[in-house]
């Protein structure tokens, strides 16, 4: 169960503004030579003026697609994906939205090719109830019938909840998103990257050793059993002996298995907290850039007037 929810900052900054249903467009574009589809910008452009009536979107994660907000909201790509280096992957949209009444947030990923939506729920981890996520899909529901819907639940496996335990000790997503103290979110981030290199570096320490240690291990032990075991042949039986041998072998190849994926797995927990620590980066700069250009339209607003 996701943990409580934090109440909302009395104070926005000024890229808090909330784009209305109206105000909402998607202009299609060729990224990295696959041209955005006509359909699939039309379903986004729906999509997202149906979640403007009920939630604030806060920042939006494409992947070979081009979303135009008038109203500033922080825009990047999407890491995960776009790391992946192949083009198997439909082009979707993510956007990271808070509940206008509640104010929590989740993350929604949109399919239109599929017309599938995914809620994805390691992301925003602690800052949504299981109730408020429910509400979310029936609200969803009811004005996109004709999508289809899925939640991505946590993963033990992939250590979805030790990621974002790392991640919440320097910085959380609601300070990402709506906190004004762009400075110290920064100072944060950057104490971020260093925990996730770190991490990144233990787990390759972790590995080297196996590949190190491996081969020689099991060719010592190997070499022990079958001459140790082979001499017991006459005494327990030749069957016994080579079940034996192979349960021996196979047990110590089993571990150093483990402990190799335990290291795989610790370098993809790693990459992950630097992925995170990169978007957040991103948002943090997009809310910088967009604060600065609307003060600059301010001010060339007032100095006519002067």
């Amino acid at each position: 169960m996701s943990g409580g929810v934090q109440p909302a900052s009395a104070s926005r900054s000024t890229v808090d503004a909330v784009p209305g249903p109206e105000d909402v467009h998607v202009a299609p574009a060729a990224v990295s030579g696959v041209p955005a589809v006509s359909d699939d910008c039309e379903a986004c452009r729906r999509f997202f003026a149906g979640l403007a009536e009920f939630a604030h979107l806060r920042a939006v994660k494409l992947y070979r697609l081009r979303v135009e907000l008038p109203t500033p909201v922080p825009s990047l790509p999407c890491l995960d994906h776009e790391a992946m280096l192949h083009e198997g992957i439909a082009p979707h949209a993510a956007v990271y939205v808070e509940d206008r009444e509640t104010h929590e947030l989740h993350e929604i990923v949109l399919i239109p090719s599929r017309q599938r939506v995914e809620i994805d729920i390691a992301s925003t981890l602690h800052e949504h109830t299981d109730r408020g996520q429910q509400r979310l899909l029936e609200r969803l529901r009811e004005r996109f019938p004709d999508f289809t819907y899925a939640v991505n639940r946590v993963s033990w496996l992939r250590g979805d909840r030790r990621v974002a335990r790392a991640c919440r000790a320097q910085v959380t997503l609601r300070d990402v998103l709506l906190s004004d103290d762009v400075d110290r979110i920064a100072r944060a981030l950057d104490r971020l990257r260093i925990i996730g290199a770190l991490m990144e570096k233990q787990s390759r320490v972790a590995s080297w050793t196996v590949r190190t240690v491996t081969g020689p291990f099991l060719a010592v032990v190997g070499f022990l059993v079958y001459q140790g075991l082979g001499g017991l042949a006459p005494e327990i039986g030749g069957r016994i002996v080579s079940v034996l041998q192979a349960l021996v072998v196979g047990t110590a190849g089993a571990l150093f298995l483990y402990v190799g994926l335990k290291a795989v797995h610790l370098t993809e927990m790693a990459n992950r907290v630097w992925k995170r620590a990169s978007e957040y980066g991103l948002i943090v700069a997009e809310r910088r850039r967009l604060t600065a250009d609307g003060r600059d339209a301010e001010s060339g607003q007032q100095a006519p007037q002067a």
